[in-house]
């Protein structure tokens, strides 16, 4: 499945992250000019997580449900800014899609951030370890969230799982 929320349709301006293979970020990323990739399998917490990106500017926002989507995905995708993934998903896990991403030339450099409710010092240590540049606890808190994305597009590391 796949649905883009909310919708617009404009030219992208800006450098993505992973327009080209070893591209870097040179500048903190705007939410209204970032391009974001949600995998999420429950519908309402994707609705949450896109009704909070809505709400501080976020006007490109794509949604996947499993990790053997993401990065077959991705690759079409002229642009991707951010990720942020669940680790519990069907069919493959959000490590493996993890490892899917950082293999591909193009998507290795992404910001991938961790969004779950297996929110524990134990997790979030194991998803550094594999990777992610961030981890997120569920229940998202709506008040920290926006500081959290930006601090993520700016390529800031963020680690929070309370």
């Amino acid at each position: 499945m796949s649905t883009s929320y909310p919708t617009k349709f404009s030219p992208t301006s800006g450098v993505g992250m992973n327009e080209a293979p070893g591209a870097k970020q040179i500048a903190p990323i705007e939410p209204s000019e970032a391009h974001v990739l949600v995998v999420e399998d429950n519908v309402p917490n994707f609705v949450l997580i896109a009704r909070m990106l809505a709400f501080m500017g976020v006007q490109r926002c794509e949604w996947k449900t499993s990790g053997w989507q993401v990065v077959q995905f991705a690759d079409t995708l002229p642009r991707v800014d951010l990720i942020l993934m669940d680790i519990r998903l069907p069919y493959e896990d959000g490590y493996q899609a993890l490892q899917k991403l950082r293999a591909n030339p193009r998507l290795k450099d992404t910001i991938v951030c961790a969004v779950t409710a297996e929110a524990s010092e134990d997790q979030m240590r194991r998803a550094k370890k594999a990777g992610f540049n961030g981890f997120l606890g569920k229940p998202l808190d709506p008040d920290r969230f926006p500081n959290q994305i930006r601090r993520l597009l700016s390529g800031e590391e963020v680690w929070e799982w309370k």
